[in-house]
């Protein structure tokens, strides 16, 4: 184990939702109970209303015991970031751990660091869900730039970010795989699980869950159900997030197959005492994305045993093996239509649960956390 150190957080917490909020606070859980100190500096205000279409940002959740999280950082506001710095510098931190998910945050985060290190000389990790954003916008360059020539070091959670990483920076880069997501409950029978949703437990269901945007493929989703009669026979199609763009063309695909009486739409956020009652319902785990890094998503599968369908983008492929813990489709309707027909021959879904049940002890908390202080 790491000596005893003093790390701090810059990045979303409670009382912001969703799930790098939930990662963060999970990983500050991780730290604390190896022995370190853990100080979180959250978002007081995070996105203008342009880069969040969703209905709101923040929990109504109580907020995590036992967690120091400090609700004071303005995205855009620099006399803030000044601020801000003052304060960490005051802490003399052993690690200033920037969570990086998106370009428009490179000037708060990077300014910030810079800021705290002329206060004082502490180590600053870049931990990087994306480097390249998914949904790129003109300037994405120069912002990325500027956030990765102020980090000593970086984890990334795939491969794919460490390959984008390079072409902006040639320091240190660990690889540390995204973890088990573990606080959302156990695993509970079906049926319950389908009372508490309203559902039928006499039926099989595909699962799609979280946010919906372009890059997430649902359009891919429908469009291979759709054509896929055998699993229409066999399986319902749950959706479960919240829309971030127009609903409209997904309703227009539902119509166009048929599928009124076969899809299941819970168009909201999910709270977080909800979620094993989605994965508990479900037989299978869809992850049609067209763009991906890794997914959080993938590892609440892990965590439920379940076995999840994805298509060979990012870090997807690189911790799904095809017929083992899972299936592997390339993001296009034809392909995800072939694996769902292929799931469907199946008569017990179970089967992956060995192999899922192996491929996710090397997921653990633990272990990526050492990796994040190495």
């Amino acid at each position: 184990m790491s000596k005893s150190a003093h790390i701090v957080i810059v990045g979303p917490a409670h009382p912001l939702r969703g799930g790098i909020a939930a990662f963060n606070e999970r990983m500050a859980r991780a730290l604390i109970a190896a022995g370190h100190r853990v100080t979180i500096f959250t978002f007081s205000y995070q996105y203008p209303g342009f880069l969040f279409p969703g209905k709101t940002q923040y929990s109504t959740d109580p907020g995590p015991a036992g967690i120091d999280i400090r609700v004071c950082v303005h995205s855009l506001n620099p006399l803030n970031w000044l601020s801000v710095a003052k304060e960490i510098a005051a802490l003399k931190p052993d690690h200033l751990l920037l969570r990086f998910w998106i370009p428009f945050m490179a000037p708060c985060l990077g300014s910030i660091g810079r800021m705290v290190r002329k206060r004082f000389p502490v180590r600053i990790i870049g931990l990087l869900d994306n480097v390249i954003p998914h949904e790129k916008r003109p300037g994405d360059t120069a912002l990325i730039r500027y956030f990765t020539n102020t980090c000593d070091d970086f984890l990334s959670m795939s491969h794919q970010v460490t390959r984008d990483l390079r072409q902006f920076s040639d320091r240190p880069c660990r690889y540390s795989p995204h973890p088990v997501y573990d606080q959302y409950g156990q695993r509970c029978e079906k049926t319950e699980a389908c009372r508490i949703l309203g559902l039928d437990p006499n039926q099989n269901y595909l699962l799609f869950f979280g946010l919906i945007r372009h890059y997430k493929g649902l359009d891919l989703l429908l469009e291979a159900f759709g054509k896929s009669t055998h699993t229409r026979e066999k399986y319902h199609l749950l959706i479960a997030g919240e829309f971030y763009e127009d609903k409209a063309p997904y309703e227009q695909l539902i119509r166009q197959y048929g599928l009124e009486e076969r899809v299941h739409l819970h168009d909201y956020f999910i709270p977080d005492e909800k979620v094993k009652y989605y994965f508990s319902a479900a037989d299978l785990i869809t992850q049609t994305y067209r763009t991906a890094t890794q997914s959080g998503i993938s590892q609440l599968a892990f965590h439920f045993e379940k076995p999840m369908l994805v298509t060979n983008v990012g870090g997807l492929g690189e911790i799904i093996h095809h017929q083992q813990s899972g299936l592997v489709a390339t993001p296009d309707s034809e392909s995800i239509m072939q694996n769902l027909e292929l799931f469907s021959s199946y008569d017990n879904p179970e089967l992956f649960r060995e192999a899922i049940r192996e491929e996710k002890k090397k997921y653990s908390w633990e272990a990526f956390t050492e990796v994040l202080l190495s």
